[in-house]
């Protein structure tokens, strides 16, 4: 669902530009509160995770594809402020480096696919948990489903308000809401299976289900045992490293190795726009390197152009995870 150049006019890109700065600004002071020392690099890696997946369309109806947002992911995962920076940093170095989503619409799709994506798949997911406690997949798939209709909602609004063609808004409220209810059926079955593979193997390390999980119970080689799990997680950072070496192996392989296998289809978006006829407002993007189009312009193999992405997400979001986390932690 990322957003060319020349979807909106000036006034509305600066406008979400705005909020979009703002809402990055009050989540990384919120983040203080989710990070420390042991899980500033858990964000780090979720952000390359959300960046590798979100390479591998999906067939959701003739012609059209879909891909992971992340949003929902990111805040049960690390936590809602600190799903927004994730989520931030994904967006921009896709749209600095990768053309995908335009320079001048990057405050719309920090707006619509990281700040609506995370309150609304949050919200949800902490309904749900509080009406059924410790069902935390059930609760992440539903989640992950609302949250990408939301999203294509929140477009399509901000399109009728500042948009550069009229469009019926009704129409493409309803197209845009259906085949994004398909995609986020999607994402949900992608948001479920992640955190319940997490949460078999360190459910310390997922922030929605602190308190609603059976305490993880790790026996040494001296007959000692460490609880770890529920309201305050205790992962000891040695512990911690086989995890994430793991998931960012996983991580290189989807981007590296299974993005040659994505669909070609046009996305949700791209395909409504079309259909609706202002697909042709869209301008080129104002910065092209070598690994634009995820490595077409310059003649670079999507799986490399995907490595270089993860890199670049994981070193980014890691760094802004630490420079965020709480002055108290930092010293744990």
């Amino acid at each position: 669902m990322h957003v060319p150049d020349g979807f909106f006019n000036a006034a509305t890109s600066i406008s979400a530009g705005v909020v979009a700065a703002a809402g990055v600004s009050v989540c990384l002071r919120g983040a203080r509160r989710e990070l420390d020392d042991r899980t500033a690099p858990m964000a780090g890696l979720v952000a390359a995770f959300i960046f590798a997946v979100q390479m591998l369309n999906f067939p959701v109806a003739a012609g059209t594809s879909g891909h992971l947002l992340g949003g929902a992911l990111a805040a049960i995962l690390v936590g809602p402020y600190t799903g927004v920076l994730c989520m931030a940093v994904v967006l921009l170095v896709q749209g600095v480096f990768f053309a995908d989503g335009g320079l001048t619409a990057l405050g719309i799709n920090i707006t619509i696919m990281g700040i609506v994506t995370v309150v609304v798949g949050w919200g949800i997911f902490r309904l749900v948990t509080g009406l059924s406690r410790g069902r935390v997949a059930v609760a992440a798939f539903l989640a992950a489903v609302v949250s990408v209709p939301a999203s294509a909602l929140a477009f399509t609004l901000l399109f009728w308000i500042g948009g550069t063609a009229p469009i019926e808004v009704g129409a493409v409220a309803a197209a845009m809401g259906g085949v994004h209810v398909l995609i986020g059926i999607g994402e949900a079955l992608i948001t479920a299976v992640t955190v319940s593979a997490v949460l078999a193997v360190r459910p310390d390390l997922v922030y929605g289900a602190r308190g609603l999980t059976r305490p993880l119970v790790l026996r040494g080689a001296e007959g000692t045992t460490t609880t770890v799990g529920g309201q305050e997680p205790a992962a000891a950072p040695g512990r911690l490293k086989p995890f994430l070496l793991g998931g960012i192996g996983l991580t290189l392989v989807l981007a590296g190795v299974v993005s040659f296998f994505a669909s070609s289809s046009p996305d949700g978006l791209e395909a409504v726009a079309e259909n609706k006829g202002f697909l042709g407002q869209a301008t080129d993007h104002l910065v092209t390197w070598g690994l634009a189009d995820y490595g077409e312009v310059g003649g670079i193999p999507v799986g490399v152009a995907g490595i270089i992405g993860v890199g670049l997400v994981l070193l980014i979001a890691g760094g802004v995870a630490y420079a965020a986390r709480g002055r108290d932690a930092a010293k744990v």
